[in-house]
Formats: C-alpha cells, sequence, structure tokens
C-alpha cells in the first residue's frame, strides 16, 4: 500500500536512516576484522540507500503538493458531494468491511460564501435584461378630445350667458330681443420634464438601458400628465384640471337609502340636466370593486358577473378606472364635448453633453420633456362628489 500522508513517510525515512546507520556500522567493524565488508552487508546497505533515496523523493513531492493545497485553498471544497464521499476514508473502510447492514454517514459543508465551503463552485444563473418596476394604466388623455397649438397659450370664447326672450310677437308690435354674454377664456401651455444621468460606457456597453430610460422617462411624464389632466390646481405652472373645474354633486331627487350606484345615476341625471350627457364615468380602483362585489340577500352578484369579459361600465356609460383619482371619489362628464387636449410638444427625449462637467467625466444628460394645454370649455358639463352615501 503506498504511502501518501507526510508524516508516515517521516516516520518511515526514520526507520530506514537507522537501519542504515546500523548496517554502516556493521559494515565498519567487517572491514576492520577482515579488510573489507562481506557482499551480503555491501546488498543490504545498497538496498537501504535506495529506499532512503525513494522515502525523500516521495516526501519532497507530499509536501510541495500541501504547499500548494495551503496557497489555492482546500481544493476538497471544488470537489461534488459525490467524490467528496467516494474519496473518503471512512467510506472505503465502509465498502471493505461489507457490512452494508450498518448505516453510514458522511458529513457535507455547507454551501456558504465562505472559503471552506463549495459555495463558489456554484455559478448563478443570470438571466437577461431588466425586470422593470410595474406601470399604471394610464386612461384619462384617451377620454378627451385631442387637438394641437404652435403658441405658447390657447384663448377660446365660452358663453357664460344667454337670455332667451323668443316669444310669440302680435302683427306691428316691437320684437323680442335676446342676450347672449361671451368671456375671452385661456388655457396656458405648461411644461413637465425630467432627466437623467447616465454614463457614455454603460449607454456603449448596454445599448439596450438606452431604450429602457427612454421608456421609464415617457412614461413618468405621462404618470403626471395624467395627474395634471384629472386634478391639476390651475396655480402656477399647473394645468387647470377637469376635477378641479368640475361641478359639485347635487342631488336633482331625494332617493331613499342611495347606494353607491344611485349616487352615479343621479351624477349623470345632474350632467343631464345641465345638457351634457355624460360619456363617461371616472373612478378608483377600489371604489369601483366595491360596487361590482354587490351582493343580494341570497348572496348573488347584483349586476356584474365574474364570468363576463365585457369591459366596466354602468348605467350605459364606460367606467374608467384610475388611481389618480382618489378613494372615494367620483367624476362624471360628457370628456369629449367638454374639454379638448392641445399638444404644443409631444413627449420626447434628448440626449446631449453639452454640460461641461457631463463632457470631461463621460457623462451624458438624457432629458424627456413635454408641453401641453387643456381646455375645459364647459365646467358643468363634468359632475364631482363623493361615492358613499351620507
Amino acid at each position: 500500500m503506498a504511502i501518501e500522508n507526510a508524516e508516515e513517510i517521516t516516520l518511515e525515512l526514520k526507520k530506514i536512516s537507522d537501519q542504515v546507520k546500523e548496517q554502516g556500522e556493521k559494515a565498519l567493524a567487517e572491514a576492520k576484522k577482515a579488510g573489507d565488508m562481506t557482499k551480503e552487508t555491501k546488498s543490504t546497505v545498497d538496498e537501504l540507500l535506495v529506499k532512503q533515496g525513494e522515502l525523500q523523493s516521495r516526501l519532497a513531492e507530499v509536501e510541495q503538493k500541501a504547499a500548494r493545497r495551503g496557497a489555492g485553498g482546500d481544493q476538497n471544497q471544488h470537489k461534488s458531494v459525490g467524490e467528496q464521499l467516494i474519496d473518503s476514508d471512512d467510506f472505503k473502510k465502509y465498502t471493505e468491511e461489507r457490512n452494508y447492514k450498518r448505516s453510514f454517514s458522511f458529513p457535507v459543508k455547507a454551501i456558504t460564501s465562505l472559503a471552506a465551503s463549495a459555495g463558489d463552485g456554484v455559478a448563478p444563473d443570470r438571466l437577461p435584461g431588466v425586470q422593470a418596476l410595474a406601470q399604471r394604466r394610464l386612461t384619462i388623455r384617451d377620454l378627451i378630445s385631442p387637438g394641437r397649438t404652435g403658441s405658447n397659450l390657447v384663448q377660446y370664447l365660452q358663453e357664460t350667458g344667454f337670455t332667451n326672450n323668443a316669444a310669440t310677437t302680435a302683427e306691428g308690435a316691437r320684437k323680442p330681443e335676446s342676450n347672449i354674454i361671451y368671456d375671452l377664456k385661456q388655457a396656458p401651455v405648461v411644461k413637465i420634464p425630467h432627466f437623467i444621468k447616465a454614463s457614455t460606457e454603460i449607454l456603449s456597453d448596454f445599448p439596450q438601458l438606452q431604450s429602457l430610460i427612454d421608456i421609464k422617462l415617457r412614461y413618468g411624464l405621462s404618470l403626471v400628465e395624467e395627474a395634471q389632466l384629472l386634478k391639476g390646481s390651475g396655480v402656477g405652472n399647473n394645468l387647470n384640471g377637469i376635477y378641479t373645474q368640475a361641478a359639485a354633486y347635487v342631488a336633482p331627487l331625494v332617493v331613499a337609502n342611495a347606494t353607491r350606484i344611485d349616487i352615479l345615476r343621479l351624477a349623470l341625471l345632474q350632467a343631464e340636466l345641465a345638457e351634457y350627457p355624460s360619456t363617461g364615468i371616472v373612478l378608483n380602483p377600489i371604489d369601483w370593486a366595491g360596487i361590482e362585489l354587490l351582493k343580494d340577500n341570497t348572496g348573488a352578484y347584483i349586476f356584474a358577473n365574474p364570468q363576463s369579459l365585457a369591459q366596466p361600465a354602468l348605467w350605459g356609460r364606460p367606467v374608467v378606472t384610475t388611481q389618480a383619482m382618489g378613494v372615494d371619489q367620483f367624476l362624471v362628464g360628457a370628456f369629449q364635448l367638454g374639454a379638448q387636449l392641445f399638444d404644443r410638444q409631444q413627449a420626447q427625449v434628448t440626449i446631449a453633453t453639452e454640460n461641461e462637467d457631463d463632457f470631461v467625466n463621460n457623462l451624458v444628460t438624457i432629458l424627456a420633456e413635454e408641453r401641453l394645454a387643456m381646455a375645459v370649455y364647459r365646467p358643468e358639463a363634468f359632475v364631482k362628489g363623493k361615492v358613499t352615501p351620507v
């Protein structure tokens, strides 16, 4: 059996050295007595010297392997669990005994990031691309009539009063005079911009990143745009939103034990009495879910069908859900007739290194911006209020 352990080789080498010393003393005594050592003694000494040389070479080889393992870490950590099991002395002894009724256990090191584990032998499975954050579905722009402008201000005449004195008149009598009052309204063009910094190297090394940034920047503009179209304050550099200008809900008639559905129907009636039949209903997703989940005394849904693929609708009008609308708030109205959007500059993305700091630091500025205005022709065409009955 080959000796591979340095301690065993050293011990065997010491035994050989002692034997060589013993045979050397014997040969010296024979030489003094007979003038030369015997042939048998010479053969023994030669064999011992050869064996001593082999053991010295083997010891040097084992020490070199140990030194390499010390410099490069424990090689056993790169072996699989099966290889470690088969190479273990305990397993070899277990198979030699052939007593398979006796259980055998083999300790396995935990796979961690420590140098003594097998963790660094497991390569990560890197998926391609970037897993982006979820994006909100944007809907308000699609409800409003589209338009374009080449100016920084949109002006329009709004009829604010009409006195209708039309009447039957006798022959030769003076004809009645009616009166129409107009007011000049204006909708300023506002700008919505934002930008992000990026290194020129990453854009060159990861071309897909530039398109992802473009998409994300454009989405950021649309997200703010929807909030402005719906609830812009009209103060400073803000659009005057539809909800901001809409007429407050005042029930045209009293309904006993009114529900959310009743309130929305009465709001539609209020807009219709203002001569602007509504074309849509805007709700927060939470409020719409509450309406869809209404049940009767038998547990059946009042009007919703869970298996239906139809688009959300109520009282014949489409229901648009958006988180830009607050919880327990609603907006109904004649969207295309009562409001119009004017694009001065549609969303565009520009990349530049004109800034001196960007140029010397290998950075680029990626800018996205848009300019738009919105005119709410008839605020009374929209009705706002709380969904929950008081």
